[in-house]
């Protein structure tokens, strides 16, 4: 991602949030219905809608089917949830405002979707994540970071999608801009909850010793009389990926057991692999 583009959309969201903060209340409108505002005070951020383009392209990524649970945390007018909801996914929307809520939830219905879609007003922070095959996000920086802990605890193969904001050193696992808002917002980013496999594994009669970074892994195998390093290890949820002594490992990870193919590529021969914590 550009980073100068990255620190002026971060500026401007700071900036509006200090503005809006600063102005004494205007709200003497009585009995006015209430219309959001670009840049309005939320609880951690203002709100800054996401491009419908973005929100496609970000559900997209996802690839959100009926059979997802979607939590979008911080849901503001409600477009995220509506359009997974379209797509047939069980849709929830966590939003502190409770005015934006009333707003979505009559979007939703607007829309013919309200029997797949549930709009909170609460805190995100206190919501239960353990649900969701998908959470979709427009937040800063800062707060995505206080969420990262709760998130990697999910369940592996979760998909993740912020737009713009990154997860700190937790690099995405795919990033996608659109062609529409390019001087706005427009960059999706997506991380698929890592399995854990940092540790030692019994590997047949030999040893697998792997450390994790993240979906990166780096290790050694060691058989007693002999040890190679771990090459290319990454893992894709619950799937693992690496090159031992040029075969080529895949496998998946069940809590404490990994079992998989090997592939040499230089033969072709195919045979099965299998590892114990």
């Amino acid at each position: 991602m550009n980073s100068s583009r990255f620190i002026i959309r971060y500026a401007f969201i700071l900036l509006s949030f200090a503005v809006v903060t600063g102005v004494s209340a205007q709200d003497n409108k009585v009995n006015s219905e209430f219309v959001p505002s670009v840049g309005q005070k939320g609880k951690d951020v203002v709100w800054v809608p996401t491009p419908t383009a973005l929100v496609k392209t970000m559900l997209d990524i996802a690839k959100v089917t009926p059979a997802d649970f979607l939590i979008d945390l911080g849901s503001g007018d409600g477009r995220t949830v509506i359009e997974a909801a379209k797509r047939g996914a069980h849709a929830v929307g966590i939003e502190f405002n409770p005015e934006m809520v009333d707003i979505s939830i009559k979007s939703a219905k607007k829309e013919g979707v309200s029997d797949k879609t549930e709009f909170l007003n609460m805190d995100l922070f206190e919501y239960d994540l353990s649900k969701a095959t998908v959470i979709t996000m427009f937040l800063l920086p800062e707060i995505n970071l206080k969420l990262r802990p709760k998130i990697l605890e999910l369940k592996p193969g979760t998909r993740i999608v912020s737009n713009t904001f990154t997860m700190g050193e937790w690099e995405a696992d795919y990033e996608v801009t659109t062609e529409d808002n390019w001087n706005s917002w427009n960059n999706a980013l997506m991380w698929i909850v890592p399995a854990k496999v940092d540790g030692n594994w019994k590997f047949g009669q030999a040893e697998l010793e792997l450390t994790q970074d993240f979906q990166m892994v780096k290790g050694t195998y060691n058989n007693g009389s002999k040890t190679a390093a771990i090459l290319d290890g990454k893992l894709h949820g619950d799937t693992i990926n690496f090159t031992l002594n040029g075969d080529k490992y895949t496998g998946l990870v069940k809590a404490n057991s990994m079992k998989g193919t090997i592939i040499n590529p230089l033969k072709g021969n195919k045979s099965d692999w299998s590892a114990t914590k």
